[in-house]
């Protein structure tokens, strides 16, 4: 729900003047090379990771007019210290609208030290996150509780619906006119090569989760000679960007959901909601109601209680403290534990509304979306009577895009012919991404590996503790071998282990999983 963005460097904001808008569905190649300075390091490092060093790198606004406004990219790195250099490795955390800078030290840290010492590990925030400047806000607050029930029960409660979505509409169009047609993910896989221009890279190597799987295989089609190795991490399907996407992972959220629900029942010892998971979740459906008539608080009414359980659909290490806050305010009638859980995990803060702010330019700029409303409640009642936990929760989230100011793109045709062996990374029962968009860009991506976690349900699963899985990534940075199975994937890894009840009392952010999910934040 909120992007964790860690502001590690700071980054000079760049004036400039309005250019034209590209009409074109792909950014025309530049006729003549942009020239790019090499980075200035400088030390940034923090207690877990005292090797980083932080850059900033000026790119064009507009790629097309690469002598017009500059925009400023914020850049980390932890540089390389073995003899053998294999370039840079360029990380992104996903959103659109995550920051990148932290994920360069965790990635360092979190691979076999042979391997991360062979490498300049990059990190970066793509243009208006973050560092990067500008850094887009367009309606501070945004998110700020007590919002309407995301479902629309009544055309009083649809309206109000409507009026925030065209309210942040109407602000990005106010705030960002000149830049709002260049936040997309075609300009920031452009200003991906500029990154490796500025390395002095012939090539470079990327790891990217969620939507920087979407990020990555952009860049490779356009830049297909530059990757020398491609790590895909909880795939978002090229083909359904981006309506298309979000109704498909209603039904998969709905999915992981219910199997929250079912673990609950299965710990009934722990939190007395029942052995039957319809009845613990006629159980949190009651609870919605009642936050919906009487927010905990004052801050957590329905629409808050899904931000605060949506993340339990992404990373499963959230399921003991939401089994607690749940079991607390519907067993005991105490909404702290509730109301703590929304402050840490639901509630947006000012990163939060920046991340907000550059996925909505970058998802509605990205693709086409329906302009008229009714095609949008037509499409979210038929999936609501399917998936009802966040059905219309999403539905909000995305529904500036009905009235976003700036013109959509055609999404580029990924094919990936010229590319070098990828590897693919996705877990059997992913929310955000279903697996089939991993099974789809693998096909894709003719000479791509798939690496399955069968049975799991986390998004983001390298480095999360999964020793199979890692061992086929080490394997792959360290000298390109991919798996080469006779199926749909190449390999099997089974899934961690669920967690255990006591994990809610476990520190936050002690283990590699939860150190991660931190980094990838919500949403995509």
């Amino acid at each position: 729900m909120r992007q964790r963005a860690a502001v590690l460097c700071a980054a000079a904001v760049v004036a400039g003047t309005l250019t034209a808008v590209p009409a074109e569905a792909r950014a025309p190649r530049p006729a003549d090379p942009v020239a790019v300075a090499r980075p200035a390091w400088t030390k940034c490092g923090t207690d877990e990771h005292p090797t980083l060093q932080c850059a900033s790198l000026r790119v064009p606004l507009d790629h097309a007019r690469p002598d017009g406004r500059q925009i400023t990219l914020a850049l980390s790195r932890v540089p390389h210290t073995a003899r053998t250099y294999q370039g840079p490795l360029v990380v992104n955390p996903g959103g659109p609208g995550g920051s990148g800078l932290a994920l360069a030290g965790f990635v360092a840290a979190a691979l076999p030290a042979k391997v991360a010492a062979q490498y300049d590990v990059i990190g970066f925030d793509p243009r208006g996150v973050g560092a990067s400047r500008p850094a887009l806000d367009c309606r501070p607050g945004h998110f700020a509780p007590v919002r309407p029930d995301s479902v629309p029960g009544t055309p009083a409660v649809e309206r109000a619906g409507l009026a925030r979505a065209r309210s942040f509409a109407a602000a990005c169009g106010r705030k960002y006119a000149d830049v709002l047609p260049y936040i997309d993910t075609v300009s920031s896989a452009r200003d991906m090569d500029l990154i490796r221009r500025a390395l002095g890279a012939e090539r470079l190597s990327y790891l990217g989760y969620s939507y920087g799987t979407y990020l990555g295989a952009v860049y490779a089609e356009l830049h297909p000679q530059r990757v020398r190795r491609l790590v895909l991490d909880s795939v978002v399907d090229p083909t359904e960007v981006w309506y298309d996407a979000n109704l498909r992972q209603d039904e998969a959220f709905d999915d992981r959901h219910r199997a929250f629900l079912a673990w609950v029942a299965r710990h009934d010892g722990t939190y007395r909601l029942g052995s039957d998971p319809e009845e613990v979740g006629a159980a949190w459906y009651a609870m919605r109601a009642a936050l919906a008539a009487e927010p905990a608080g004052g801050t957590v009414g329905a629409s808050e209680l899904e931000d605060t359980f949506a993340p339990g659909a992404y990373y499963n290490g959230h399921w003991p403290r939401l089994a607690e806050a749940f079991a607390a305010y519907a067993d005991g009638g105490d909404p702290g534990p509730l109301v703590r859980a929304y402050e840490d995990l639901g509630a947006v803060d000012a990163s939060g509304d920046n991340g907000y702010s550059v996925y909505t330019a970058v998802q509605c700029r990205d693709a086409a979306w329906p302009r008229d409303w009714r095609q949008w409640r037509k499409d979210h009642r038929v999936t609501h009577e399917k998936a009802p936990f966040m059905t219309w929760n999403n539905a909000w989230y995305n529904a500036p895009c009905a009235f976003w100011p700036v013109p959509s793109r055609t999404p580029v045709d990924v094919a990936g012919d010229e590319l070098p062996p990828a590897l693919l990374f996705q877990a059997t029962h992913d929310a955000a991404t279903p697996y089939e968009g991993g099974v789809t860009l693998h096909h894709l991506l003719a000479r791509s590996a798939l690496v399955v976690e069968e049975g799991g349900g986390n998004h983001g699963v390298t480095l999360s503790g999964n020793a199979c899985l890692d061992r086929h990534l080490a394997a792959y940075l360290a000298d390109g071998t991919v798996p080469r199975g006779g199926g749909t994937a190449d390999a099997v890894c089974p899934a961690l282990p669920g967690p255990k009840p006591s994990a809610a009392r476990t520190p936050a952010r002690s283990t590699p999983g939860a150190t991660l999910h931190g980094m990838l934040g919500f949403r995509r």
